[in-house]
Protein backbone atom coordinates (compact mmCIF):
# COMPACT_ATOMS: atom_id res chain seq x y z
CA UNK A 1 0.00 0.00 0.00
CA UNK A 2 1.75 3.63 -1.04
CA UNK A 3 2.85 5.58 2.20
CA UNK A 4 0.16 8.54 2.45
CA UNK A 5 3.30 10.56 3.20
CA UNK A 6 4.07 10.16 -0.58
CA UNK A 7 1.21 11.91 -1.94
CA UNK A 8 1.29 14.63 0.65
CA UNK A 9 4.74 15.46 -0.12
CA UNK A 10 5.06 14.63 -3.71
CA UNK A 11 1.80 13.58 -5.71
CA UNK A 12 3.90 13.82 -9.25
CA UNK A 13 7.48 14.33 -11.16
CA UNK A 14 8.79 16.86 -13.35
CA UNK A 15 11.12 15.50 -16.71
CA UNK A 16 13.46 17.53 -17.18
CA UNK A 17 14.53 15.80 -20.56
CA UNK A 18 16.32 16.91 -23.34
CA UNK A 19 16.38 20.38 -23.55
CA UNK A 20 13.43 23.06 -22.93
CA UNK A 21 13.89 25.18 -26.32
CA UNK A 22 10.80 24.68 -28.31
CA UNK A 23 12.25 24.52 -31.49
CA UNK A 24 14.66 22.03 -30.54
CA UNK A 25 11.56 19.97 -28.63
CA UNK A 26 10.18 19.69 -32.07
CA UNK A 27 13.26 18.00 -33.92
CA UNK A 28 13.53 15.89 -30.61
CA UNK A 29 9.90 14.86 -31.09
CA UNK A 30 10.20 14.06 -34.76
CA UNK A 31 13.62 12.30 -34.69
CA UNK A 32 12.39 10.31 -31.27
CA UNK A 33 8.69 9.36 -32.81
CA UNK A 34 10.33 8.23 -36.26
CA UNK A 35 13.40 6.15 -34.33
CA UNK A 36 10.13 4.58 -32.77
CA UNK A 37 7.99 3.71 -35.25
CA UNK A 38 10.92 2.27 -37.10
CA UNK A 39 12.21 0.34 -33.58
CA UNK A 40 8.19 -0.84 -33.27
CA UNK A 41 8.07 -1.71 -37.02
CA UNK A 42 11.51 -3.46 -37.02
CA UNK A 43 10.53 -5.88 -34.41
CA UNK A 44 7.25 -6.72 -35.59
CA UNK A 45 8.47 -7.30 -38.91
CA UNK A 46 10.72 -10.06 -37.67
CA UNK A 47 8.31 -11.40 -35.51
CA UNK A 48 5.74 -11.82 -37.80
CA UNK A 49 8.01 -13.35 -40.35
CA UNK A 50 9.23 -16.34 -38.05
CA UNK A 51 5.52 -17.04 -37.28
CA UNK A 52 4.46 -17.21 -40.59
CA UNK A 53 7.35 -19.18 -41.87
CA UNK A 54 7.44 -23.37 -40.73
CA UNK A 55 11.26 -23.17 -41.51
CA UNK A 56 12.27 -20.62 -38.74
CA UNK A 57 10.18 -22.50 -36.43
CA UNK A 58 13.50 -23.75 -34.47
CA UNK A 59 14.58 -22.41 -31.03
CA UNK A 60 16.86 -19.74 -31.82
CA UNK A 61 14.26 -18.40 -33.93
CA UNK A 62 11.94 -18.85 -30.77
CA UNK A 63 13.75 -16.99 -28.37
CA UNK A 64 14.69 -14.26 -31.26
CA UNK A 65 10.71 -14.01 -30.84
CA UNK A 66 11.42 -12.72 -27.31
CA UNK A 67 14.09 -11.03 -27.49
CA UNK A 68 11.90 -8.57 -30.00
CA UNK A 69 8.71 -8.75 -28.00
CA UNK A 70 11.13 -7.34 -25.05
CA UNK A 71 12.68 -5.25 -27.14
CA UNK A 72 8.73 -3.27 -28.21
CA UNK A 73 8.31 -3.59 -24.48
CA UNK A 74 11.10 -2.13 -23.43
CA UNK A 75 11.02 0.93 -25.54
CA UNK A 76 7.39 1.15 -24.72
CA UNK A 77 7.87 1.21 -21.21
CA UNK A 78 9.57 5.00 -21.64
CA UNK A 79 9.02 6.20 -25.42
CA UNK A 80 5.65 7.53 -25.38
CA UNK A 81 6.01 9.59 -22.44
CA UNK A 82 9.00 10.97 -23.72
CA UNK A 83 7.08 11.96 -26.24
CA UNK A 84 4.24 13.48 -24.79
CA UNK A 85 6.61 15.56 -22.65
CA UNK A 86 8.40 17.25 -25.98
CA UNK A 87 5.01 18.62 -27.30
CA UNK A 88 3.65 19.39 -23.41
CA UNK A 89 4.28 22.52 -21.36
CA UNK A 90 4.40 20.90 -18.20
CA UNK A 91 6.70 17.97 -18.43
CA UNK A 92 5.08 15.64 -15.04
CA UNK A 93 4.46 12.19 -14.62
CA UNK A 94 2.33 11.08 -11.74
CA UNK A 95 4.13 9.55 -8.85
CA UNK A 96 2.24 6.00 -10.01
CA UNK A 97 2.77 6.79 -13.38
CA UNK A 98 6.51 7.06 -12.25
CA UNK A 99 6.60 3.92 -10.92
CA UNK A 100 4.97 1.72 -13.09
CA UNK A 101 7.28 3.33 -15.60
CA UNK A 102 10.35 2.30 -13.44
CA UNK A 103 8.85 -1.17 -12.81
CA UNK A 104 8.46 -2.09 -16.28
CA UNK A 105 11.27 -0.55 -17.24
CA UNK A 106 13.68 -2.45 -15.45
CA UNK A 107 11.51 -5.80 -15.39
CA UNK A 108 11.76 -5.81 -19.37
CA UNK A 109 15.68 -4.82 -18.90
CA UNK A 110 16.40 -8.19 -16.45
CA UNK A 111 14.29 -10.17 -18.71
CA UNK A 112 16.41 -9.02 -21.58
CA UNK A 113 19.34 -9.61 -20.01
CA UNK A 114 18.07 -13.51 -18.85
CA UNK A 115 17.36 -13.63 -22.13
CA UNK A 116 20.71 -13.10 -23.64
CA UNK A 117 22.26 -15.66 -21.55
CA UNK A 118 19.96 -18.19 -22.84
CA UNK A 119 20.39 -17.79 -25.89
CA UNK A 120 23.94 -18.02 -25.13
CA UNK A 121 23.45 -21.59 -23.81
CA UNK A 122 21.09 -22.18 -26.96
CA UNK A 123 24.25 -21.67 -29.00
CA UNK A 124 26.91 -23.74 -26.67
CA UNK A 125 24.44 -26.69 -27.14
CA UNK A 126 24.26 -25.93 -31.18
CA UNK A 127 27.85 -25.73 -31.49
CA UNK A 128 29.20 -27.86 -28.73
CA UNK A 129 26.65 -30.58 -28.60
CA UNK A 130 24.99 -30.63 -32.37
CA UNK A 131 23.88 -34.25 -32.28
CA UNK A 132 22.24 -33.80 -28.45
CA UNK A 133 20.74 -30.29 -29.69
CA UNK A 134 17.16 -31.22 -30.61
CA UNK A 135 17.19 -33.44 -27.32
CA UNK A 136 18.62 -31.12 -25.27
CA UNK A 137 17.06 -27.61 -26.84
CA UNK A 138 13.32 -29.41 -26.70
CA UNK A 139 10.37 -27.30 -27.23
CA UNK A 140 9.31 -28.16 -23.90
CA UNK A 141 13.09 -27.18 -22.55
CA UNK A 142 12.61 -23.65 -25.01
CA UNK A 143 9.20 -23.08 -23.51
CA UNK A 144 9.79 -23.23 -19.62
CA UNK A 145 13.33 -21.66 -20.13
CA UNK A 146 11.81 -18.79 -21.68
CA UNK A 147 8.26 -18.78 -19.53
CA UNK A 148 11.48 -18.59 -16.38
CA UNK A 149 12.82 -16.03 -18.05
CA UNK A 150 9.80 -13.59 -18.38
CA UNK A 151 8.78 -14.27 -14.74
CA UNK A 152 12.20 -13.68 -13.55
CA UNK A 153 12.67 -10.81 -14.90
CA UNK A 154 9.15 -9.28 -13.77
CA UNK A 155 10.07 -10.98 -10.29
CA UNK A 156 13.42 -9.06 -9.78
CA UNK A 157 11.91 -5.26 -10.16
CA UNK A 158 9.32 -5.94 -7.70
CA UNK A 159 10.83 -5.08 -4.97
CA UNK A 160 13.05 -2.17 -6.40
CA UNK A 161 9.60 -1.04 -6.99
CA UNK A 162 8.02 -2.11 -3.75
CA UNK A 163 11.07 -0.72 -1.48
CA UNK A 164 10.06 2.84 -3.18
CA UNK A 165 6.38 2.90 -1.33
CA UNK A 166 8.38 3.27 1.83
CA UNK A 167 10.16 6.21 1.14
CA UNK A 168 9.12 9.95 1.85
CA UNK A 169 9.39 12.40 -1.16
CA UNK A 170 9.35 15.88 0.56
CA UNK A 171 10.82 17.88 -2.77
CA UNK A 172 12.00 19.01 -5.06
CA UNK A 173 10.51 16.72 -7.36
CA UNK A 174 12.32 17.44 -10.77
CA UNK A 175 14.13 14.39 -12.37
CA UNK A 176 17.07 15.54 -14.79
CA UNK A 177 15.95 12.40 -16.99
CA UNK A 178 13.98 12.13 -19.56
CA UNK A 179 12.18 9.09 -17.58
CA UNK A 180 11.53 7.33 -14.27
CA UNK A 181 14.52 5.61 -13.04
CA UNK A 182 15.86 3.87 -9.91
CA UNK A 183 19.03 5.99 -9.29
CA UNK A 184 17.54 9.87 -9.91
CA UNK A 185 14.36 8.67 -8.07
CA UNK A 186 16.65 7.80 -5.14
CA UNK A 187 18.21 11.13 -4.64
CA UNK A 188 14.78 12.98 -4.93
CA UNK A 189 13.99 10.98 -1.83
CA UNK A 190 13.96 12.44 1.71
CA UNK A 191 14.34 8.87 3.56
CA UNK A 192 16.98 6.48 4.53
CA UNK A 193 18.00 5.00 1.25
CA UNK A 194 20.17 2.74 2.33
CA UNK A 195 18.12 -0.40 1.98
CA UNK A 196 17.58 0.93 -1.77
CA UNK A 197 20.89 0.66 -2.53
CA UNK A 198 22.41 -2.01 -1.09
CA UNK A 199 19.54 -4.12 -2.68
CA UNK A 200 20.28 -2.45 -6.25
CA UNK A 201 23.69 -3.07 -5.91
CA UNK A 202 23.09 -7.18 -4.92
CA UNK A 203 20.67 -7.42 -8.03
CA UNK A 204 23.92 -6.00 -10.08
CA UNK A 205 26.03 -7.73 -8.59
CA UNK A 206 24.31 -11.09 -8.94
CA UNK A 207 21.99 -10.63 -12.02
CA UNK A 208 24.48 -8.50 -13.95
CA UNK A 209 27.67 -10.25 -12.98
CA UNK A 210 26.42 -13.21 -12.90
CA UNK A 211 24.43 -13.55 -16.65
CA UNK A 212 27.62 -12.04 -18.07
CA UNK A 213 29.96 -14.44 -16.88
CA UNK A 214 27.96 -17.25 -17.32
CA UNK A 215 27.52 -16.13 -20.86
CA UNK A 216 31.31 -16.01 -21.26
CA UNK A 217 32.02 -19.14 -20.11
CA UNK A 218 29.40 -20.36 -23.07
CA UNK A 219 31.51 -18.86 -25.63
CA UNK A 220 35.02 -19.34 -24.44
CA UNK A 221 33.41 -23.24 -24.65
CA UNK A 222 31.77 -22.15 -28.44
CA UNK A 223 35.49 -20.68 -29.50
CA UNK A 224 37.61 -23.75 -28.01
CA UNK A 225 34.99 -26.17 -30.14
CA UNK A 226 35.46 -23.90 -33.30
CA UNK A 227 38.98 -23.86 -33.31
CA UNK A 228 39.09 -27.38 -33.26
CA UNK A 229 37.20 -27.89 -36.84
CA UNK A 230 39.86 -28.52 -39.50
CA UNK A 231 38.06 -26.57 -42.72
CA UNK A 232 37.78 -22.90 -42.67
CA UNK A 233 34.21 -23.42 -44.11
CA UNK A 234 33.12 -25.39 -41.07
CA UNK A 235 34.86 -22.61 -39.04
CA UNK A 236 32.98 -19.57 -40.82
CA UNK A 237 29.23 -21.66 -40.69
CA UNK A 238 29.64 -22.14 -37.08
CA UNK A 239 30.82 -18.53 -35.84
CA UNK A 240 28.22 -17.03 -38.89
CA UNK A 241 25.59 -18.89 -36.27
CA UNK A 242 26.57 -16.89 -32.91
CA UNK A 243 27.39 -13.86 -34.64
CA UNK A 244 24.59 -12.08 -34.38
CA UNK A 245 24.02 -13.03 -31.04
CA UNK A 246 27.60 -11.81 -30.06
CA UNK A 247 27.02 -8.60 -31.46
CA UNK A 248 23.47 -8.09 -29.50
CA UNK A 249 25.04 -8.99 -26.57
CA UNK A 250 28.05 -6.53 -27.01
CA UNK A 251 25.38 -4.13 -27.38
CA UNK A 252 23.77 -4.59 -24.00
CA UNK A 253 26.63 -4.66 -22.17
CA UNK A 254 28.03 -1.15 -23.77
CA UNK A 255 24.97 0.96 -23.01
CA UNK A 256 26.56 3.95 -21.90
CA UNK A 257 23.92 5.98 -21.63
CA UNK A 258 19.79 5.75 -20.95
CA UNK A 259 19.24 6.65 -24.26
CA UNK A 260 21.66 3.84 -25.79
CA UNK A 261 18.98 0.86 -23.96
CA UNK A 262 15.95 2.45 -24.37
CA UNK A 263 15.78 3.59 -28.28
CA UNK A 264 19.23 2.23 -29.88
CA UNK A 265 18.89 -1.31 -28.95
CA UNK A 266 15.53 -2.10 -29.97
CA UNK A 267 16.40 -0.29 -33.12
CA UNK A 268 19.29 -2.03 -33.89
CA UNK A 269 18.62 -5.56 -32.62
CA UNK A 270 15.75 -6.43 -35.71
CA UNK A 271 18.54 -4.83 -38.04
CA UNK A 272 21.03 -7.03 -36.46
CA UNK A 273 19.26 -10.50 -37.34
CA UNK A 274 18.15 -9.88 -40.75
CA UNK A 275 20.50 -8.21 -42.11
CA UNK A 276 23.17 -11.26 -40.42
CA UNK A 277 20.55 -14.39 -41.21
CA UNK A 278 19.83 -15.39 -44.39
CA UNK A 279 16.90 -17.41 -43.05
CA UNK A 280 15.32 -14.57 -42.36
CA UNK A 281 15.98 -12.05 -45.06
CA UNK A 282 14.77 -14.54 -48.06
CA UNK A 283 11.29 -14.81 -46.27
CA UNK A 284 10.69 -11.03 -45.71
CA UNK A 285 11.50 -10.73 -49.18
CA UNK A 286 9.24 -12.57 -50.08
CA UNK A 287 6.61 -11.35 -48.31
CA UNK A 288 7.24 -7.80 -49.06
CA UNK A 289 6.53 -8.28 -52.77
CA UNK A 290 3.30 -10.48 -51.52
CA UNK A 291 -0.35 -8.59 -52.38
CA UNK A 292 -2.47 -11.00 -52.47
CA UNK A 293 -3.27 -14.19 -49.95
CA UNK A 294 -3.36 -16.40 -53.12
CA UNK A 295 0.16 -15.08 -53.90
CA UNK A 296 1.31 -16.07 -50.46
CA UNK A 297 0.03 -19.74 -50.34
CA UNK A 298 2.09 -19.81 -53.59
CA UNK A 299 5.03 -18.69 -52.64
CA UNK A 300 8.35 -21.18 -51.86
CA UNK A 301 10.95 -21.13 -49.70
CA UNK A 302 14.10 -22.85 -49.81
CA UNK A 303 16.06 -22.92 -45.96
CA UNK A 304 19.67 -23.94 -46.05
Amino acid sequence: MTDARNQIGVSEFILLGFSDHPQVQLILFVAFASAYAVALLGNVSIITVICSQPGLHTPMYFFLVNLSLLDIGCVTSTMPQMLKNLLAQKKAISFQGCLAQMYFFTAFLATELLLLTGMAFDRYVAICHPLRYSLVMSWRTCCRLAVGVWASGFLISLPHTLSLLSLSFCGPNIINHFFCELPPLLQLSCSNTSYNQTLALVTDVFLGIGCFLLTLLSYVYIVSSVLKIQSAAGKRKAFSTCSSHVMVVTLFYNKAVAALYTMVTPLVNPLIYSLRNKEVKEPAQILSRVDTPSQCRSTKMNHN
